[in-house]
């Protein structure tokens, strides 16, 4: 037997490859389906199935077109609805893979076609259960994105508990968890960096399944939980209907010259994104263009701040990350990707037009800055609110790069605007969505908090009252 995940980090998301006596499994696949297929074909072996957690809001999956390609079927639980040939299994329904079993476990409350799948080996142990979005290492699914008119928050948040308790929790401890995401996903917001676990530990660590009752649960799962990203809607409606190949993406994405690159902004009114890091990007971008490194948490970074799928894409990379960016774009469904600049940005000062820069200074510099100014100066951060929350610049306010375009107000056009994140990732983002819209005085702090933590700039955990939109 063999039970592999598969783990992509830019997106926290878990796939499994699951293969026994030349029969294989595959549980959540991303939109690039190859891998599976390849390495079924590498070990002699067939899919026979694709088990689908739920209908997935965070990225696009590959399940109809891995179908496609090796036959297999789909399989979701029991309430899915989607508009292909797949086999709607029936709760405690066993599916057999060569030697093994997988069981369907019917576990409405993140969605209520949740279902997750216990694996029961050779020797009739269950040895491990994939859980989807249902349980998470250090956290549950959030119970907000599929409210309908005659379901609530809170009546899928009773669901979730009872599914816990009366499917999940009954299990044996030693039984290896295996859920679909990790730390830096949006489909919860306490999640581990651990990808795996023992459901005996999580019933000691995980706030969600400790002795409390179903009112305190709901609560406890309900509160703190931000809106979701604009894109998830376009996904799951992605994902009920099947996505095209990203082969077929690739194809259509054209190699733009500079003066192409430049009329097919002014003429479709594509959005810009620039991919190449923060450190190189500031000293130089195509104006009006947005950093987002591919070398960072990307996809879940379109989907928050590009509010509109289907605005036409155009982005500028390295040759080495072409493919890369078109790969991860598409897992999130942005597919209106019209080109790149063809050379990159060598290509658009070889033109002779013009570029924008972002001025940058290092944490040292701003700490004298910050210390001559008397903690007078214009300091945003741009972390999450519960970082912010922990530990922050004196006198700093939070305004969280999710939350950004809500609240332009709240930056000078007058004074320098000062920004931070944790390391310097978000805060680049942030300064060229600033820098786009007109203001020309921020200014980057490098290696954001992280830095300025070791020099003598005072910090706090006091929070004022914020009038921020979220």
């Amino acid at each position: 037997m063999i039970v592999e995940q598969i783990y992509t980090g830019c997106l926290a998301q878990g796939a499994y490859y699951i293969e026994s006596e030349g029969e294989v499994a595959i549980i959540d696949p991303l939109r690039e389906v190859h891998s599976y297929h390849n390495k079924a074909i590498k070990n002699n072996s067939k899919v026979k199935y694709i088990f689908e957690t739920h209908f997935h809001a965070d990225f696009v999956s590959g399940h109809v077109e891995l179908s496609q390609k090796t036959g297999a079927q789909i399989v979701y639980g029991p309430n899915a609805n989607p508009s292909f040939d797949c086999i709607i299994a029936q709760d405690g329904q066993v599916f057999e893979i060569g030697k093994i079993k997988i069981k369907v476990l019917h576990t409405p409350g993140h969605t209520m076609e949740s279902s997750c799948y216990l694996l029961i080996d050779e020797n009739g142990k269950e040895n491990c259960i994939f859980t989807g979005d249902t349980l998470f290492i250090g956290d549950v699914g959030r119970p907000d994105l599929a409210q309908k008119s005659n379901l609530t928050i809170h009546d899928l948040a009773g669901f979730l508990y009872t599914s816990l308790h009366e499917k999940i929790m009954i299990l044996p401890n030693d039984l290896i968890v295996y859920p679909a995401h990790g730390a830096g996903s949006a489909c919860g917001k306490n999640m581990s960096k651990e990808t795996w676990d023992t459901l005996g530990h999580q019933k000691q660590v995980n706030y969600a399944l400790q002795p409390q009752s179903k009112e305190q649960f709901i609560d406890a799962v309900t509160n703190g939980l931000t809106p979701p990203p604009y894109y998830f809607p376009k996904n799951v409606m992605l994902n009920k209907t099947g996505a095209k190949s990203v082969e077929n993406i690739k194809i259509s994405v054209q190699a733009l010259s500079a003066d192409a690159f430049e009329m097919a902004v002014n003429e479709l009114g594509a959005v810009m994104i620039d991919t190449r890091d923060a450190h190189v990007f500031k000293d130089g971008f195509v104006p009006n263009s947005i950093n987002i490194g591919i070398k960072g948490d990307f996809a879940p970074w379109i989907g928050t701040l590009l509010t509109d799928i289907e605005q036409p894409i155009l982005f500028v990379a390295d040759v080495e990350n072409i493919d890369e960016v078109i790969t991860r774009l598409s897992r999130v469904g942005y597919d209106n990707i019209i080109g790149y600049l063809n050379g990159g940005i060598a290509a658009w000062l070889k033109s002779g037009k013009e570029i924008d820069t972002i001025e940058s200074i290092s944490a040292e510099t701003f700490a004298i800055k910050y210390v001559d100014s008397d903690g007078k100066l214009i300091v945003k951060d741009v972390r999450k609110e519960s970082e912010y929350r922990a530990e922050h610049v004196e006198e700093a306010e939070c305004v969280s790069l999710a939350f950004l375009s809500n609240n332009m107000a709240a930056f000078s056009k007058d004074e320098q605007n000062y920004i931070y994140c944790a390391g310097g990732y978000r805060s680049m983002i942030a300064s060229s969505i600033l820098k786009s819209r007109g203001f020309d005085n921020v200014v980057d702090i490098t290696g954001g908090f992280a830095a300025i933590a070791k020099t003598d700039v005072p910090r706090s955990n006091f929070v004022c009252q914020s009038k921020l939109k979220v």
